[in-house]
Parts: C-alpha cells; sequence; structure tokens
C-alpha cells in the first residue's frame, strides 16, 4: 500500500515531511503513527492504513505536495529483498595478430625493449649574436597589506561555534505572516494600565469554588477574553476585516490566544467565545496551548480567528507592542503585573494619598485604515474599566 500525503486543509498543498517515526524496514501497525508533516500552519502526524513493513521512499527534510507518494507498506514482516542486479558481461578476448607476424621470443622482446632506438641527431644551433644586456629595473617597492589575508582552509574567528540549520516550515510562514502585516496594514498601538486589585481579589476568593465546581482554575485570560467580547460588542469594526474595498463585520468573535511552542508562536482559535462561560474559555484555553506545545492541532483549530489576545507577561515583558495576525484588525497584549506607586483620590474629601498596587500595561494594535484612533482608544478603556470593577463582568455589562 501506497502511503500518500493526503488533503489536509483548504489553501495547504504542500508541506515538508518533518520526521518519519518508524525506520524504514520496521514493522508498522494498522493506525499506528509513522510520520510527521510540517505545513504552513500546523504539524499533522499521518498513521499507518495497513499493517506491514516500512518501506520509506522520501527522507526527512524533503518538501512533498498533496498526492505525493513518500513511501510503502509492504505486506510481511520482512523488508523486500532488491532485485538481483545483472552479472557484468565478460570482456572480449583481444584479437589475434593476423599470420605471419610471429611472435618474438621472450629474450629477443626483453633486447628490444632495452636498445633504445637511434635517435635522429640533431641540427647544430646557430650561433647567437652576442647583445647587450638591459639594464634591470630595480623592482616597486609592494606596499605593505594593511590586514592580512586569511588562508582560505583558515575559518574566521567570529564565526567560531556557529551553526546553520534549516528554519522549519512553520517558523518561515511565522516570518512571511509578520512582514505581511507590516506591509499591508497601517499597524498603530494604544496603550493604557490597569489596577488589577479587585479582579485579583476576585480570584483569590472564588479560585478553590471554581476549580472544584468546573475543574480547572480560573486564570486572568478568560478574564480578560469576557472583557475584550464585551467591548467588542460596542466596536464591531476592530473585529472585523478589509476585504479590497468592503469592510467584512462578524456577529461573532473568534477568539485567537497566542500560545508559545519549541516550533514557535501559534494561535488556536476558540469558536463562539462569545458563547461561552468564564469555565469553558479557561477549558478550551487549557486544551488548545497543550495540544498545541504537543504539536497535535489541527490545520482548522488555527484558522478564521477574528480577534487575537497575546499575553507576554507569563514570560516576564513589561510593556511591548504587538503586530496583527492578518486579516486581523486588532490584537490586544497583556504584561507583567508589577507592584507600582499609585495617586489614589478620596471620593468625599478630595484627599491624595500615595499607594501600592498591582499594574498591568495593557497594549493594543489596530489597523488604523478602519479603525480611528477614538475608538482604540475608547475600547481599551472599556476593557480597562470592566477588569478594575469584575463585577460588570459577571453581570454581562
Amino acid at each position: 500500500m501506497d502511503i500518500r500525503i493526503p488533503n489536509l486543509a483548504e489553501s495547504v498543498t504542500e508541506g515538508d515531511l518533518a520526521a518519519w517515526l518508524k525506520q524504514d524496514g520496521e514493522r508498522v501497525e494498522k493506525d499506528e503513527l509513522i510520520l510527521e508533516l510540517e505545513t504552513d500552519k500546523a504539524s499533522v502526524e499521518l498513521a499507518a492504513e495497513a499493517s506491514g513493513t516500512l518501506e520509506i521512499l522520501v527522507q526527512a527534510g524533503e518538501t512533498v505536495h498533496v498526492g505525493d507518494v513518500v513511501g510503502r507498506i509492504v505486506e510481511g514482516d520482512a523488508k523486500p529483498e532488491p532485485e538481483a542486479k545483472p552479472e557484468p558481461e565478460a570482456k572480449p578476448e583481444p584479437e589475434a595478430k593476423p599470420r605471419g607476424e610471429a611472435e618474438a621470443p621472450p629474450q629477443e622482446k626483453a633486447a628490444a625493449a632495452k636498445e633504445p632506438e637511434p635517435a635522429e641527431t640533431p641540427a647544430p644551433k646557430p650561433k647567437k649574436e652576442p647583445q647587450p644586456k638591459p639594464k634591470k629595473q630595480p623592482e616597486p617597492e609592494k606596499p605593505e597589506p594593511e590586514e592580512p589575508e586569511p588562508e582560505p582552509a583558515a575559518r574566521p574567528a567570529d564565526e567560531t561555534g556557529t551553526r546553520r540549520e534549516r528554519m522549519t516550515r512553520l517558523r518561515r510562514r511565522i516570518a512571511e505572516r509578520l512582514v505581511e502585516a507590516q506591509r499591508t496594514a497601517a499597524i498603530l498601538t494604544t496603550f493604557n494600565e490597569i489596577d488589577m486589585t479587585e479582579v485579583m481579589a476576585l480570584r483569590s476568593e472564588h479560585q478553590a469554588e471554581f476549580e472544584e465546581r468546573h475543574g480547572v482554575r480560573l486564570g486572568f485570560m478568560s478574564l480578560f477574553a469576557k472583557a475584550s467580547i464585551l467591548a467588542l460588542r460596542e466596536f464591531p469594526r476592530i473585529n472585523a476585516f478589509i476585504e479590497g474595498e468592503e469592510i467584512v463585520y462578524h456577529d461573532f468573535v473568534h477568539l485567537g490566544i497566542a500560545v508559545g511552542t519549541p516550533r514557535g508562536l501559534v494561535v488556536p482559535v476558540l469558536r463562539n467565545a462569545e458563547r461561552m462561560s468564564f469555565a469553558e474559555i479557561e477549558r478550551a484555553i487549557k486544551e488548545l496551548a497543550t495540544r498545541a506545545r504537543d504539536g497535535d492541532l489541527t490545520i482548522e483549530e488555527l484558522q478564521r480567528g477574528t480577534f487575537t489576545i497575546s499575553n507576554g507577561g507569563i514570560y516576564g515583558s513589561l510593556m511591548s507592542t504587538p503586530i496583527l495576525n492578518p486579516p486581523q484588525s486588532g490584537i490586544l497584549g497583556m504584561h507583567k503585573i508589577e507592584k507600582r506607586a499609585v495617586i489614589l483620590e478620596d471620593p468625599v474629601t478630595s484627599a491624595e494619598r500615595v499607594v501600592s498596587r498591582p499594574m498591568m500595561y495593557v497594549a493594543l494594535s489596530y489597523d488604523h485604515r478602519m479603525v480611528d484612533g477614538e475608538e482604540a482608544v475608547s475600547f481599551l478603556v472599556r476593557v480597562k474599566e470592566r477588569l478594575e470593577s469584575p463585577t460588570r463582568l459577571l453581570l454581562d455589562a
């Protein structure tokens, strides 16, 4: 049975054969994973469709296309013997000398070999008239080189310890999309800061009960997701796309959550996140993040997002400007929570005092071709207001 590259997803026609999970000539069972294929969007593992002996035809690292045969599964436990090579043809016997030419005896052959044939006497060379010798011109002094040229085989000192490796298809695609976003969109970023005191107190108060009831911890990501979804209702162009001369609006939120993996950054998508509860969002994020790091996401789970949230705070980032994920028009960047001195005003006496509060910078990058600065700033303010008064999230207000 031939092992063919199957249809993977719409617009995906090729990939890199990242690795064979079994050795050439090894026994494989039906439904056992045998190879890993890396596409522009995700890594896909293919399973054997029959049991038998694996015969590898295309080596790891090669680019393959949908429909290509990359190997075979041969019935039986042993790899088939290679076809026998044809016996080399016998060399023809040297042609016999014509009659009348007698073979010289060995002694005469040796004598003939020793006695060289008489060489022709060379004609005497004409005598040359003596000519005056030209004066020897002094050789020009060679300028000393400023820098000695390195020997061809020598390795430059600054390259010691360097190495090269081919970019994975996923990394190449990430690079292409980031450059595409910078080239095609008018990206602008607006910033704000959120006092996380109340939302942290809410988590602390209800964490144990939430985890016991739903089997998952209450994280900041679900709270930011809810706040963003509610703000997108007020500012729908941040959840829309530009296609040609048209704006495509969405009545749903397919929320992308950026996840770092050993292969690079991927953005799995929560379909219809506007319908999800806090617990459903937390479970979905946990499952997708785990599968993303294990390389088990399907291509469909990485497509058709309408808005993205990225949390650089888990790596210690204090502030950054996230890049859009085309064709999306908005991406929210979360950052590290850090205690800072904040001036608070007493609502009754108007007296001011300096207090320490856990603060987080947030950033919204948006496509300024479609989203005005007023919309972007107002969106971020709505997110800030809901998180600084988290009971509004619970009331879906």
